[in-house]
């Protein structure tokens, strides 16, 4: 067995662990590797062969030569955006109210976020359709939306809460005492403090609900997002143009990762100069309120 060592900095370091580490990520990135090699395949026929032919970029060029597949596509934007949005203006009050304040029902509203991240996509799928059966509700593409926002919600509230746990009510303490109200509080104070916890809570709201399956599957009806368009593809051959689209989202994804990550390192700098006037403020007040001594 392999002993530990210690680097420079004090910390242990296993090469187990390292090892274990690297075959994460290398079982993780291949497929995505592999995604983006073949979407520049010059496949002989319109369907996707692993026998590479040549560079080509004649699949990025004819991204519409599919039938449905750039209208399936563009569906399951509007929904990931959509909801993504809506999820995050109802999740952050949400959250802001789990995380600071005490009222009837928290404990059981707060089982229910996270049963609705812990329940299986079958059940929430099955019974999403049941609910809207039952209040007659034709499916298509507002109860995709409806289901979509009703799982994001939960994601959203605990990226949300996250983050309020470890700021600082300091800040907020400090504004109100210089004359803020609780709206100017909110929009000039938390809800920048909050940003990069919501930049990062859209983000996965956006990749969760642009790449589920199994719950839009249900309550689709009739309308065609990306995944059913690939999985309804896929038993008669998946066309280059999916591993083209795959790639987009991958690589659009990412950089909006690396932006939230360069906003976030600044926002930290930031927040710990603001920190610091706030506490400054604080400690002023409490010397001009302190009582004279005799």
């Amino acid at each position: 067995m392999a002993s530990l060592t210690r680097t420079r900095d004090g910390r242990t370091r296993s090469p187990w662990l390292s090892g274990f580490y690297w075959l994460v990520i290398f079982i993780t990135f291949v497929p995505i590797v592999v995604m983006v090699l073949y979407s520049f395949n010059n496949a002989p026929t319109s369907r996707i062969t692993f026998v590479w032919a040549g560079f080509t970029t004649y699949w990025y060029r004819n991204l519409t030569q599919v039938d449905g597949l750039s209208h399936a596509f563009v569906t399951s934007l509007e929904v990931a955006v959509i909801s993504s949005v809506v999820s995050i203006v109802i999740g952050t009050p949400l959250s802001m109210a789990l995380g600071r304040y005490r009222f009837w029902g928290k404990g059981f509203l707060s089982s229910m976020v996270f049963a609705d991240i812990a329940a299986p996509a079958i059940v929430v799928g099955a019974a999403s359709l049941s609910f809207f059966l039952s209040i007659n509700l034709d499916t298509g593409l507002l109860t995709i939306l409806i289901a979509h926002i009703a799982f994001n919600v939960a994601y959203v509230v605990v990226v949300v809460r996250a983050r309020l746990s470890g700021m600082d009510s300091a800040i907020e303490d400090a504004a109100r005492d210089l004359g803020a109200g609780p709206l100017t509080t909110f929009t000039r104070v938390t809800l920048p403090l909050l940003w990069p916890a919501l930049l990062a809570a859209g983000l996965l709201a956006f990749a969760m609900s642009i790449d589920d399956y199994v719950i839009t599957s249900f309550v689709a009806g009739s309308t065609v997002t990306f995944p059913l368009f690939v999985y309804g593809a896929a038993k008669v051959g998946l066309p280059p143009q999916v591993l083209c689209f795959g790639t987009i989202i991958f690589f659009v994804g990412l950089l909006l990762a690396l932006a939230n990550g360069v906003l976030n390192r600044r926002h930290l700098i930031a927040r710990a100069a603001t920190e610091d006037d706030a506490i400054a403020v604080i400690q002023q007040r409490e010397v001009e309120v302190a009582p004279v001594r005799v």
